[in-house]
């Protein structure tokens, strides 16, 4: 069994290849009884300044698991920043004793470091190290990923420049642009329901956002952008073997298909 939490696909494309019975964090969070039982549970996700996100979070905080083998697969793009070690923390603070932790190198969707049609071009051996992975679980191998204290300079530099911000900045980050149709596909994607259609247009609801992206890089008309300059503003990134319904599926919140 394994929850997972996906913007623009990168971790349910990790979490296919793991495993067959797949949750998304976004429809499990709304159940009245979290309760799991399996032989195996896992968590995979991606890391935003190097820790799970926010709903995974509140989930791990919530949920109780009951596993002889509890793991978690992060996804990054560029540095992880000791995520391992800070989910490990956050595992135990919420009563749960992980028996394996690893990252997984893959596309960053962070659209203000990143140019995503350059991210594409480099091959960061996905496949190689799903197998890894997957071998590793398969034989139930006990193990947290290195950290070393590089990354976690890079960790305390990223919280001392977030220091410098508003307290909600992240949350003012979307920037709805001209020329939205109305189609519903942000609000569809959306796994916290930070958008929604009103008079036929897009709206961004600060206050529970991600910070995903999954609005922005599903956006058909590439109308939904960010109030920060992108590296390269006309180019958007879905793992290319991820299709927009299952994203669709993993994390709308309302009845709106």
């Amino acid at each position: 069994m394994i929850f997972y939490f996906t913007g623009t696909g990168n971790s349910l494309y990790a979490a296919k290849h793991l495993d067959t019975e797949l949750v998304s964090i976004p429809q499990a969070i709304k159940e009245k009884e979290l309760s799991y039982t399996a032989e195996t549970i896992g968590i995979v996700c991606p890391v935003y300044g190097h820790e799970v996100p926010l709903m995974v979070k509140e989930f791990l905080q919530k949920a109780q698991f009951q596993t002889e083998y509890f793991y978690m697969v992060l996804t990054y793009g560029n540095r992880h920043g000791g995520a391992a070690e800070l989910a490990e923390e956050l595992c135990r603070s919420c009563g749960i004793r992980p028996s394996y932790i690893n990252i997984l190198w893959m596309v960053d969707n962070w659209l203000p470091g990143f140019d995503m049609d350059e991210q594409r071009t480099i091959d960061k051996k996905v496949e190689e190290q799903l197998a890894a992975i997957k071998d590793d679980i398969v034989s139930r191998r006990g193990m947290i990923a290195e950290v070393t204290d590089k990354d976690r300079a890079a960790h305390e530099e990223f919280l001392n420049n977030m220091s410098k911000l508003p307290e909600d900045a992240w949350q003012h980050l979307i920037r709805i642009g001209e020329g939205c149709i109305g189609c519903g596909i942000c609000e569809k994607v959306c796994p916290s329901a930070s958008i929604h259609l009103q008079d036929g247009k897009a709206v961004h609801v600060p206050g529970n956002c991600q910070t995903c992206l999954a609005c922005a890089h599903n956006c058909p008309q590439k109308v939904i952008g960010l109030n920060v300059p992108e590296k390269n503003k006309d180019a958007r990134y879905r793992n290319e073997h991820i299709t927009l319904q299952e994203i669709i599926q993993a994390n709308i919140q309302n009845e709106v298909c």
